[in-house]
């Protein structure tokens, strides 16, 4: 891929906002999906309620939608959206062993949600890792990734 084909890069190598004033508003949504992989002893804590840190679910759900809306201020390029949803579900998984991150964004735009959707689920793991860090330290973070997305020039997934 050459610089050029970087909607963010311009001719001149430098860094800017892509211009979407043309573009018609549609609707349009993503999904993006991770996991959190810990030892089988951690998800027991947080299936028994065990947690020292109390509801960790509930409390990474809710930190997830939080940083969905905040997007623009932490992804430097990123447009400010006005976000019509964001839905953040967290499931323990046995076979992991771990939890399943799944978020999906929708808002009527000139622009995509996957970085919202992106940052939804990264914050949400993250919010798990520090809520459970005192009892796993072999936690991971792993395939935080986009799996769907409708409404602009490459839909996939829905």
């Amino acid at each position: 891929m050459s610089e050029n084909s970087l909607s963010h890069i311009g001719k001149d190598g430098r860094a800017h906002m892509v211009d979407v004033g043309a573009k018609a508003v549609t609707a349009r949504k993503a999904r993006a999906e991770g996991r959190l992989l810990c030892a089988a002893e951690t998800l027991a804590i947080v299936r028994d309620g065990k947690a020292p840190k109390g509801a960790v679910i509930a409390t990474a759900e809710i930190a997830g939608i939080m940083a969905a809306k905040k997007t623009a201020d932490l992804i430097p390029l990123c447009h400010p959206l006005s976000l019509s949803k964001v839905g953040l579900e967290i499931v323990m998984d046995e076979a992991l062993p771990g939890f399943r991150l799944s978020a999906e964004v929708k808002t009527a735009g000139q622009t995509g949600v996957e970085m919202e959707a992106l940052t939804a689920v990264s914050v949400a793991a993250l919010t798990l890792y520090d809520m459970l860090k005192a009892v796993d330290k072999t936690m991971r973070i792993d395939g935080i990734e986009v799996v769907a997305k409708a409404g602009g020039k490459a839909d996939y997934g829905y």
